[in-house]
């Protein structure tokens, strides 16, 4: 009486999903991860809105990485309704923004070379210090994974894989900077010009989400339109109504017909209005250089539904 060892679809766990190179990056989030949030967690400390956020961005990017490699080692991910390949690319770029975040706000609000007073003392100081070496560390681990498993040319692969795919992640995460910008004392009420920039950079976010979650889901093969002339085509507003933006609000804000030229000599540190304006006025320019980016590289890519 014999068996057959090998099941039908082959071995059950997935080696490659360790022992390859986007395998080894995925076991290195998972150790570097694991590692600065327990620095931080036991002696570190963390205090604030930019502790909170650190703290929130690596325990979010450890949990779904232990997902992602368990599903991919299992080959759970087979039976999951969506497009790994996308969901994948779009999580490591979306995990690199935030561990780059996480990597500069740690170390400059709270990493010292002197050592605090008790009873935190110099073991807080080298706890600190240590997160901040292992939150670099766990940033260039996710930026490693966004290198290998990036689309190369005449490459067949996930669309947020691609150039433009990353850029998409980019533009969303520097959208959620310029709100945080605006609901901190911005004063982008004043004017309606002001609230048009704000409605421009709603639209933008929310339909740059809808093709990240089109592409997530694998529903881009069953638009009646072919879902990469949809996105030229919204790539190309998007720069016109950017562009409008980048106009816009430096004009109502920075001219002294509307507003401050210069920072106001009384404005209070950390809670002036005009820092909030610059802050808006600077990423518009950026997320506007990305779409102009995306538009261009947009030209030079065929969308191909895969799996």
């Amino acid at each position: 009486m014999g068996s057959n060892v090998m099941p039908p679809g082959g071995a059950y766990l997935h080696l490659g999903a360790v022992a390859s190179p986007v395998g080894t990056a995925r076991v290195l989030q998972l150790a570097f991860g694991c590692t600065t949030f327990s620095l931080v967690a036991h002696r570190g400390g963390f205090t604030g809105v930019q502790g909170t956020f650190c703290m929130a961005s690596w325990g979010f990017c450890f949990a779904l990485s232990v997902l992602i490699v368990t599903f991919e080692f299992t080959k759970l991910h087979d039976c999951l309704r969506l497009s790994w390949g996308n969901f994948t690319a779009a999580f490591a770029m979306l995990a690199t923004l935030l561990c780059a975040t996480a990597a500069v706000l740690y170390p400059l609000y709270f990493a010292r070379l002197e050592c605090p007073p008790e009873p935190a003392g110099c073991v807080a100081r080298n706890f600190r210090l240590a997160a901040s070496v292992f939150a670099g560390l766990l940033f260039l681990a996710y930026a490693a994974e966004v290198a290998l498993t990036r689309a190369r040319p005449g490459q067949a692969t996930s669309y947020m894989a691609t150039l433009s795919g990353l850029l998409k992640i980019v533009q969303a995460f520097v959208a959620c900077i310029i709100f945080g910008a605006l609901v901190y004392e911005s004063r982008y009420g004043r004017y309606v010009a002001t609230q048009w920039c704000v409605a421009v950079y709603s639209l933008c976010f929310l339909a740059t989400v809808a093709v990240v979650v089109v592409s997530v889901l694998g529903l881009a093969g069953g638009q009646g339109c072919p879902f990469d002339r949809l996105v030229v085509v919204y790539t190309f507003l998007a720069v016109l109504l950017y562009l409008s933006a980048a106009v816009i609000w430096p004009v109502f804000c920075f001219d002294p017909k509307y507003g401050e030229p210069v920072r106001p000599l009384h404005c209070p540190q950390g809670s002036c209005s005009w820092d909030s304006q610059l802050v808006v006025a600077i990423f518009t320019y950026v997320n506007l250089l990305l779409y102009v980016v995306d538009l261009a590289y947009s030209q030079r890519i065929c969308f191909m539904p895969t799996p």
